[in-house]
């Protein structure tokens, strides 16, 4: 028993660390065709499909026949998830295939023709264009790993991109992307790379499992990398002039060729083929220095916090419960002085116990995401299984929520029941719904493969009322089916006045401060994120993240309980939403943080991206905004509770 905790506190050390990942289903073996191996065991043909193209400089999303590449239309599309569909990713199949350990010097796969007398071909060709100059690139899977674009960086290290561009424009003042790799470029040209040089490196492994057979002529794909050219050429002539054009050309033909090689390397396990991929992006160093500023905010407040509970806190409450005789007590003073005050309902109580409610429900779903991200379950190679694990989750979770809400509810003293649950199924997730319809609608009139199709609208409709809103009404009915929790001490009649209070002491200075601090710790995790949202980059920190979750958790509770002993010493015994907006202010940072990541790191200029970002931006800062909130508040709530439930009241 205890070698088997021992291992279990060993796996959950490591992933709370470094997150290890399964690298996806079972592998697929290839072999050589004509090896005489049999066909259940191997593939022999090497597919290669096409996902959407993108671009850091714009916020739509393509599908690969929207640039009207080369492309087949009677093959089916692999089945995309949930996740997929709402990512605007569409994998589709391409026209290339080769055969396994059969190397090709030239391959023609199509040649494509824009006649200046053919208007749709023109329009074609101006999309073309203006995809070379917003640098769209192209995202290509070989089972099931991206074809990759490897090059050397300013400072001479390999960099490998996921992507790699459908071609480059050099603008009227010579300036060129530096993956464009074009040298003595002329002026206003485009190049497009219609020539691609692919590098397939295999595992022959090395065990009995192989056999003698595969160990000659099959083995396991670990890597799929692609050099890009522009030749013109249906040869693949390496001598050939490239391919270029100026933006008032009418008349433009391009033959799409392609090489293949196959390399061995046995030194690579099939599960680690997806580390030379996830070297290249930001090192664990900076994730290191972002756990550590954050665990030395989370030592300040809580050397703050143990200050309060240990020394004047107790000392308050030792001074309360001390009789000078049996006859007289103590004056009272301090934060005991509004005991009758400190649980009265407050104002609006339905709505804050409907965003309580739903952060709860948002604050579960996203802890049970990143541990099965931490195990592995959700890595980078289990493409949209993040959010399809994240809608899952949240969808099956709205009995907490119904809970929760009703209880608060029903504390406050509140008797419209009805209008409670419809609101908690309804309201928050209404608001998202309808942010994602509208940005939805302008995605579907600008012809996005992010766009959602009208059949994966009814299927989430359908999560949302025929599940989670049952949901919400069963933990609403078990929620108000308790009786009603009570206080601690009894709650006057009549109100207290609350006394005029110093600039540090009123509500909107300790809110605006109330959100710094759990910022702080959360800010560098954020460009990590905001850069796999973004600038398209795989994100695989989620040990990180998890322990950063943790933090935000600790930070945002020590926060709100630090200033609202502050207020209640102030005899402001207004705590219930200034306990909620000191912690929700977090997001009100991030939405900030938002602008200047806009401002400063991306190349965004056109109209329809930066509709889209803000939209998205503001459902972001909307879900954090409930979620930070619904941490201060029942922090602060059983604060609150405790304090009061350890003095004595005549």
């Amino acid at each position: 028993m205890r070698r088997y905790c021992s291992f279990v506190l060993g796996v959950l050390f490591l992933s709370s660390v470094h997150g290890f990942y399964l690298p996806g289903l079972a592998p697929n073996v290839f072999c050589r065709p004509g090896a005489g191996i049999q066909d259940s065991k191997c593939k022999t043909k090497v597919e290669v499909f096409a996902n959407r193209l993108d671009s850091v400089e714009s916020v739509l999303p393509y599908e690969y026949s929207y640039f009207d590449f080369c492309g087949v239309a009677d093959e089916p599309s692999p089945v995309e998830n949930l996740g997929q569909v709402l990512f605007g990713e569409r994998i589709r199949p391409s026209p290339y295939k080769f055969d396994f350990l059969k190397p090709d010097d030239c391959h023609l796969v199509c040649t494509k023709r824009f006649a200046a007398t053919d208007a749709i071909r023109q329009k074609m060709l101006k999309r073309l264009m203006k995809g070379m100059v917003l640098n769209y690139q192209q995202h290509w899977i070989v089972d099931n790993m991206p074809v990759t674009l490897c090059y050397k960086n300013t400072e001479n290290q390999e960099y490998c991109s996921r992507g790699f561009p459908i071609g480059c424009y050099v603008t009227k003042s010579g300036h060129s992307k530096e993956s464009c790799n074009i040298r003595d470029g002329k002026n206003d040209t485009f190049y497009v790379f219609n020539h691609l040089d692919f590098e397939i490196t295999y595992h022959s492994g090395q065990d009995e499992t192989w056999g003698t057979a595969f160990r000659d002529d099959g083995g396991r794909i670990i890597a799929a990398k692609v050099q890009v050219n522009s030749l013109n050429s249906d040869k693949c002539d390496r001598s050939a002039d490239p391919i270029m054009f100026s933006s008032s050309a009418t008349d433009v033909e391009i033959p799409f060729t392609y090489s293949v090689k196959f390399t061995k390397n046995n030194e690579i396990r099939w599960a680690s083929r997806w580390d030379y991929i996830l070297k290249s992006l930001p090192q664990t160093r900076i994730q290191w220095f972002s756990i550590l500023n954050s665990l030395v905010i989370v030592l300040f407040l809580s050397g703050m916090v143990a200050m309060i509970l240990l020394r004047t806190l107790h000392k308050d409450i030792a001074r309360y419960n001390q009789m000078v005789d049996a006859d007289d007590a103590q004056e009272e003073f301090g934060w005991k002085l509004v005991h009758g005050d400190v649980f009265r309902p407050p104002q609006k109580g339905m709505l804050l116990s409907v965003l309580i409610g739903n952060g709860v429900q948002i604050g579960i779903m996203s802890l049970i995401t990143l541990i099965f991200a931490c195990l592995g379950f959700l890595s980078p190679a289990s493409r949209g299984a993040l959010m399809t694990c994240a809608i899952v989750c949240y969808v099956l979770l709205g009995t907490p929520a119904g809970y929760t809400s009703a209880r608060l509810y029903k504390m406050f003293g509140g008797e419209r029941w009805k209008k409670n649950v419809l609101m908690t199924a309804v309201a928050c997730p209404g608001v998202i719904f309808a942010i994602f319809f509208v940005l939805n609608l302008v995605l579907w009139a600008n012809g996005s493969s992010a766009a959602i199709p009208f059949t994966t609208f009814l299927a989430l409709l359908a999560l949302w009322f025929c599940v989670s809103t049952p949901l919400v009404f069963i933990g609403a009915y078990l929620g108000f089916k308790r009786p009603v929790s009570e206080n601690p001490v009894r709650t006057n009649q009549i109100p207290r006045q609350v006394p005029e209070q110093t600039l540090y002491t009123k509500p909107l200075p300790g809110i605006l401060m109330g959100g710094i601090l759990p910022f702080g710790c959360i800010f560098i995790q954020l460009f990590f994120i905001l850069n796999s949202i973004w600038a398209h980059q795989y994100y695989y920190f989620f040990g990180f993240l998890l322990v950063v979750y943790v933090i935000l958790v600790i930070t945002c509770s020590e926060t709100t309980i630090l200033l609202c002993y502050f207020h209640l010493c102030a005899e402001d015994y207004n705590w219930w939403w200034r306990s909620f907006l000191t912690s929700g202010f977090t997001a009100v940072y991030f939405f900030l943080y938002s602008i200047y990541y806009f401002a400063t790191k991306l190349e965004i200029s056109d109209g329809t991206s930066t509709f889209l970002y803000f939209g998205y931006t503001l459902m972001l800062t909307f879900i954090l905004f409930i979620f930070t909130g619904t941490i201060g508040f029942l922090a602060c709530f059983w604060f609150v509770r405790i304090i009061y439930s350890v003095i004595k009241v005549d």
